[in-house]
């Protein structure tokens, strides 16, 4: 008895991303090192623990619970209490405990790891060349769990009974495949077959070589991933990249390319080591880099652009047909244009027909459509572009404790989120919401997140725009009594970056965008504001300009520069032998000339999104677009290539005139002289389309620059916020970073969100959590 009094019993707790990443038997082993007596157990909350030892052993064992937990483990909170011994014999792992109404995060979908890897290409390894090789170290989590706890049972491997060696793993504690949920092998695992267009079975042996011949020959091939299809091609094949853009429609729109090694990245890419860690990295999303011009891909892969999207394998089926084919393979979502990414076998067979040649498919059933993450390193620092697989659905942490609130996102790119804690649940891409597929899923997707994480919203946040589905979506959960809250586009812009960067006070924010509605029924998008949670003040913004035809203009920006010309400029000023007036009968001018006048069909615009599709149709460069932002990005790039020396001339400091007028105490940035300089410089011949973009680009910096200058002098503020789709603009994100910390200013950019309409939920949700 008196040994005993020297032992203590502790009660554990422990929150975070600790269910499925191997974290019980890295306890099991802590336990064992420290001569800990006790057991552990899943919850649907948290990790508990019970240890019984020396205070000292106790100690330690804590201590190395927050140091040395595995890779893909991340805690957020340890609680412990202590209470008299009771005489525990050994360490045990207990059965896992479901709770009602209890939740905790979830690991993402992980890069195949270097273990799993190793026996992947190991020949005298039992999983060689075994497409889902998996531990609890890497593989599917999010796509294939349907319910919490993080078991077999509630996941879609659960069809797959694991033979005797799986089995021995699986139970081992010191075995890093324990409690591997996906755990398989090529005796009782999944399988894969390839299919011809038809869906008929094709004989052969080995069905990844056998695809990996046809890749080879220019065909192209559906090929299903973690949480959808992937359509792939031979990168370096003109004719195949061209043939797939024919028949997924996607005439210009970048693709992304999956290669080998990060040698195999060097040799087509310029490659940072902040972009070499991210490729690397458990997440592997596609990276954003700058292309080289001796690279053997075709240049068809990204049209006019310097950036070229890479991606390394993760996951064992990519490896094996990767080092199988021995070329740079497209790998693009399974979709045709604007629809959601095919998951089934049957669904890929029907939507896919007339885009693959052929099908490699598989029997382990995706329960959560995912896409490919998109990033890109800018400052040293990642920046998520499309927030999708392996890192949703992991939270944003909250600094405050918010309401169960839901934030139905905007029309494009769109996303939703969830809150509630500490914590913001923010979806997967889910995409443009243009049709009743995706519609579809973003529904079903809404209704998984409420069910892993045990939310029911009591606070439904929209956009203000009336027509777009996700605005409809929340007025019909209204009708059922749900509290609506409406969100200004921009703002929800500014809080979402203000939340990715952990901030509560007011700021200044600046939202550069396409399209958001306004307050006045305007549609906004070149923005100032002070803003918090709760509210903004709209202190600045471009003046108000006709976009005749609405969104049908923004697909053909020439129509937008002529209706800005003639509203600034006059009827005259288009008669100055414009190159990129040629194209435009007089007709169709007359027709914008009336639009004009009698305001039909012609909102008007603050948006920047569209100062960039007027300048860049005005320079000649993209007069009509084949996909979002296309036209400003392809200004961008006359950018690099007129200074290629100086990258986009970062240190030009020539810039366009502008002025500004104060109306009722908002500032607003008048653009007449600005283009009646780019027509002047065009007409005489002295500015190339290029060195127009670079002092473009300056100007927009010195307009914010300047607005922020005056708004600080008046409120005292000196943070500013950057957000909206324009800030994805590598150059201009730079001058106007660099700009503004010349003056002082501290300036917030987004990280694990993107800039883009794919953050906008985040804000909603916590702008309706927040409000009274």
């Amino acid at each position: 008895m008196a040994k005993a009094k020297t032992l203590k019993l502790a009660h554990i707790s422990v929150r975070g991303i600790v269910q499925g990443v191997g974290f019980r038997p890295f306890v099991y082993g802590l336990a064992t090192k420290h001569n800990l007596k006790g057991w552990i157990c899943n919850t649907s909350e948290d990790v508990k623990i019970e240890v019984e030892g020396k205070m000292e052993a106790i100690e330690q064992f804590k201590l190395d619970l927050q140091t040395k937990a595995p890779p893909l483990a991340r805690i957020e909170d340890i609680t412990i209490s202590y209470h008299p011994a009771i005489s525990y014999e050994s360490f045990e792992i207990r059965q896992s405990i479901a709770e009602e109404g209890k939740y905790q995060p979830i690991s993402p979908d992980i890069a195949t790891c270097q273990a799993c890897l190793d026996e992947l290409l190991n020949p005298n390894n039992r999983r060689y060349r075994y497409p889902f090789t998996n531990c609890t170290n890497c593989g599917p989590r999010f796509t294939i769990i349907e319910d919490m706890p993080y078991d077999r049972p509630k996941t879609t491997m659960r069809d797959f009974q694991m033979c005797p060696q799986c089995q021995a793993e699986y139970d081992n504690p010191l075995d890093r495949r324990f409690h591997a949920q996906p755990n398989a092998c090529p005796e009782c695992g999944p399988h894969v077959e390839l299919l011809d267009a038809q869906g008929n079975t094709l004989a052969c042996s080995d069905p990844i070589s056998s695809a990996s011949q046809l890749l080879r020959e220019g065909k192209i091939v559906a090929i299903k991933g973690l949480g959808g299809f992937l359509l792939a091609c031979d990168a370096t094949s003109q004719s195949a990249v061209r043939t797939l853009r024919k028949r997924k429609r996607r005439p210009f729109k970048p693709f992304a390319i999956m290669l080998t090694s990060m040698n195999e990245v060097k040799r087509h890419c310029y490659v940072s080591p902040e972009e070499e860690q991210v490729l690397l990295s458990p997440q592997s999303p596609i990276v954003l880099m700058k292309w080289k011009d001796d690279s053997p891909v075709s240049r068809e892969l990204a049209p006019n652009l310097r950036y070229l999207g890479i991606m390394l394998p993760y996951t064992p089926l990519h490896h094996i047909l990767l080092r199988d084919t021995g070329l740079p393979l497209v790998m693009t979502s399974g979709n045709l244009s604007e629809e959601p990414i095919a998951k089934d076998n049957d669904e890929a067979l029907r939507r896919l027909s007339g885009i693959a040649d052929y099908f490699l498919v598989h029997n382990r059933y995706i329960y959560s459509r995912y896409d490919d993450s998109v990033a890109m390193v800018e400052r040293a620092a990642s920046q998520i572009v499309r927030r999708a697989r392996s890192y949703a659905p992991y939270p944003i942490p909250l600094t405050f404790r918010a309401k169960q609130a839901l934030g139905c996102g905007a029309e494009m790119k769109n996303s939703f989120c969830l809150t509630k804690d500490n914590h913001a649940f923010l979806s997967q891409h889910i995409g443009d919401m243009e049709n009743l597929e995706t519609l579809e899923h973003f529904s079903h997707t809404i209704s998984l997140y409420k069910k892993l994480f045990r939310i029911e919203p009591e606070i439904i946040a929209h956009d203000l725009h009336p027509n777009y589905l996700a605005t409809k979506y929340a007025q019909q959960l209204g009708e059922s009594g749900l509290k609506l809250i409406p969100v200004q586009h921009h703002h929800a812009h500014i809080v979402s970056c203000m939340v990715d960067n952990g901030l509560q006070s007011p700021i200044i924010g600046v939202a550069l965008d396409g399209t958001g509605m306004g307050g006045d029924g305007h549609i906004w998008g070149g923005e100032f504001m002070v803003a918090d949670y709760q509210s903004f003040n709209r202190v600045g913004h471009l003046e108000y300009l006709p976009l005749p035809g609405g969104d049908a203009a923004i697909k053909r920006p020439y129509r937008i520069a002529i209706a800005y010309i003639l509203s600034l400029l006059g009827e005259s000023a288009l008669n100055q032998g414009l190159a990129f007036m040629r194209q435009v009968g007089e007709v169709e001018v007359e027709v914008i000339k009336r639009q004009i006048e009698r305001k039909i069909n012609t909102p008007l615009t603050s948006s920047m999104g569209r100062l960039f599709d007027a300048v860049s149709a005005l320079t000649g460069i993209r007069s009509e677009v084949d996909y979002e932002g296309q036209a400003a990005v392809e200004l961008e790039m006359a950018a690099y290539k007129a200074c290629p020396e100086h990258d986009g001339g970062i240190n030009n400091k020539e810039s366009f005139p502008y002025s500004m007028i104060e109306d009722n105490g908002i500032r607003i940035v008048q653009l007449g002289a600005l283009l009646s300089a780019i027509i002047e410089g065009l007409k005489q011949g002295i500015s190339s389309p290029g060195r127009i973009s670079v002092k473009f680009h300056n100007t927009v910096a010195l307009m914010v620059s300047e607005v922020c200058r005056l708004i600080a002098n008046e409120t005292g503020i000196n943070q500013i916020a950057l957000s909206g789709g324009v800030f994805q603009n590598r150059l201009l994100l730079r001058k106007t970073v660099t700009s503004l910390e010349k003056g002082g200013f501290t300036v917030f950019t987004h990280q694990q969100v993107p800039c883009n309409d794919g953050g906008i939920s985040l804000g909603q949700a916590v702008i309706a959590s927040s409000a009274e």
